[in-house]
């Protein structure tokens, strides 16, 4: 089975299982495990902030992010499909007890004219600004990348009026491999930062918050609130080591398949690409085949290859480490076929 699905099936590689075997642990609710100590500096050198904080997931990175700035009764401005909005069950009010407001985006990225018109006055009426959040890349405008122009304008118009700014870059990584430029030219422009090791570094577990060590200090806290202060937890921060030191630069691999897989994919009559491939992610509309989503991807599964459905007649496609170059010519032979 060619498994296409999402970068988060990814199976932890052989140094990252031998790292977990011999890591050396501590209790990390009393910042005592090693291992996670050094993950952190490590995220927090690389990502260009004082300091960072091991989460258990980037659900529970960007909840605590917004836990850490934002007071019961704001309004959080983030683009209409971002993850935060999209896919996080609502728990930015369920837990922060904050409302969301949606600025429409286009490839992602928010227009800093409109998002600064949506910026509440001050009117009893109306809630407070808490918080602006970006994501980038942008899952649901298949994995394109937010400009470091683009974030630069959205950051100074949030200086201006004095809302802070977290970038939920689960999937920075992959951003700044395709620009060939330093990550650090995207966390410049947020106060905060939430990464993902789960999906294309390929660890087996956990992400991390970034910011300035006031505001980690703050987030810890809410860690612990939500249940998610850990103990001997070093052995799985010892994959999170291995996925930002060995595992980042091969993601142009993952690139370059997703762009075999969409060239390919566009020659089939009945299907069309719609989604610049600046990353990993493909999205194709099938409805040429007289198929939705869901038909298309039982067919799919009926002959080994998984996919998930991204709208009534989109079909999602994302690669990633364990996708050989060899099982792409395969999935576009089976494309073909059918």
């Amino acid at each position: 089975m060619i498994d296409l699905r999402s970068d988060t099936v990814t199976k932890p590689t052989q140094a990252m299982r031998d790292a977990m075997y011999h890591a050396e642990v501590g209790d990390d609710v009393y910042k005592e495990d090693p291992t996670v100590c050094r993950l952190e500096e490590l995220a927090a050198s690389k990502l260009g902030k004082e300091d960072a904080l091991f989460v258990t997931s980037g659900t529970q990175g960007n909840q605590i992010a917004v836990l850490t700035h934002c007071r019961s009764g704001n309004e959080v401005l983030l683009e209409q499909d971002s993850h935060i909005f999209y896919y996080e069950g609502g728990a930015i009010s369920a837990f922060a007890g904050v409302q969301t407001r949606t600025i429409s985006g286009v490839r992602g990225e928010m227009n800093p004219d409109e998002l600064e018109l949506a910026i509440r006055g001050n009117d009893i009426h109306e809630p407070e600004t808490g918080l602006i959040c970006m994501e980038n890349t942008h899952n649901r405008a298949g994995g394109a990348i937010v400009s470091v122009e683009n974030m630069k304008a959205v950051y100074n118009v949030a200086k201006k009026h004095a809302i802070p700014v977290h970038l939920d870059g689960a999937r920075l990584f992959n951003a700044a491999v395709a620009k060939q430029c330093s990550i650090k030219e995207f966390t410049q422009n947020a106060d905060t930062v939430q990464i993902c090791l789960s999906k294309g570094l390929g660890a087996p577990i956990g992400s991390l918050i970034a910011g300035s060590s006031e505001i980690i200090t703050r987030a810890r806290k809410w860690r612990k609130r939500l249940g998610g202060g850990l103990r001997q937890v070093g052995t799985i921060a010892a994959p999170g080591i291995i996925a930002l030191t060995e595992m980042v630069d091969r993601l142009s691999e993952d690139h370059h398949h997703a762009k075999v897989l969409a060239e390919g994919i566009g020659a089939v009559v009945g299907l069309e690409v719609i989604n610049n491939v600046d990353t990993n992610i493909v999205l194709v509309d099938v409805s040429g085949k007289r198929m939705s989503s869901t038909e298309y991807i039982d067919k799919l599964s009926e002959n080994g290859i998984k996919a998930v459905s991204f709208g009534p007649s989109v079909v999602r496609f994302t690669t990633h480490y364990d996708v050989t170059s060899q099982q792409i010519t395969q999935a576009l032979k089976t494309i073909n076929s059918l």
